[in-house]
């Protein structure tokens, strides 16, 4: 039986995975703290993106020059940032070309969980004010429900989601209550002027 994510990442990469696309060889995208599963889920090769990883890096003092990549990705680092959230996305910004996209994903409904420290929780809508000064907002949503957390109370969390429709897991994986969103992210295109 196929699998897939576990549950509190199933519906978000599938999901995100409809944007995959062939990247031209030349494109470039940066991953940000071992983010490159993101990357390679918008279509980009392993020899197209560069991780900027923590904490030899942090996503407030990127160490390249403006407009350099075509791609910035982070996967759940935002809610780890010791600082200033709008600081860190215009940083993302401040990299990536015009026409370039940014795709950050973090949580909203979650456990505390340290790595190293946990600060901060995003509603799509905070999302899409993070980005929206930058940028033209392509897509800022969140999955999640209240039935997640029973699975996880008994140990499955994660554990891989089968791909099979007919089983339970894939239900409590792919049921969508915006009330409850566990996952979130923005998807956005920098302006090009």
């Amino acid at each position: 039986m196929n699998k897939g994510p576990h549950v509190t990442r199933y519906y978000m990469y599938k999901h995100l995975s409809k944007l995959t696309e062939p990247r031209p060889a030349e494109a470039r995208a940066l991953s940000i703290s071992h983010s490159e599963g993101l990357a390679r889920l918008l279509g980009f090769g392993d020899e197209q993106i560069t991780d900027a990883a923590y904490p030899e890096h942090t996503m407030f003092d990127l160490p390249f020059q403006a407009a350099q990549f075509d791609a910035v990705v982070s996967d759940q680092v935002l809610e780890h940032l010791e600082g200033d959230p709008q600081d860190a996305i215009d940083e993302t910004f401040r990299i990536l070309k015009p026409g370039g996209i940014a795709l950050h994903t973090t949580c909203f409904i979650n456990p505390m969980h340290a790595c190293p420290n946990d600060y901060w929780r995003f509603t799509p809508q905070a999302l899409r004010l993070l980005a929206s000064k930058h940028a033209e907002i392509i897509e800022a949503d969140g999955w999640g429900n209240p039935y997640v957390w029973v699975y996880s109370a008994i140990g499955l969390r994660f554990v891989p989601i089968p791909e099979n429709r007919w089983h339970p897991a894939h239900w409590v994986a792919t049921k969508n209550d915006p009330e409850w969103p566990i996952a979130t992210w923005v998807l956005a295109r920098k302006a090009s002027r």
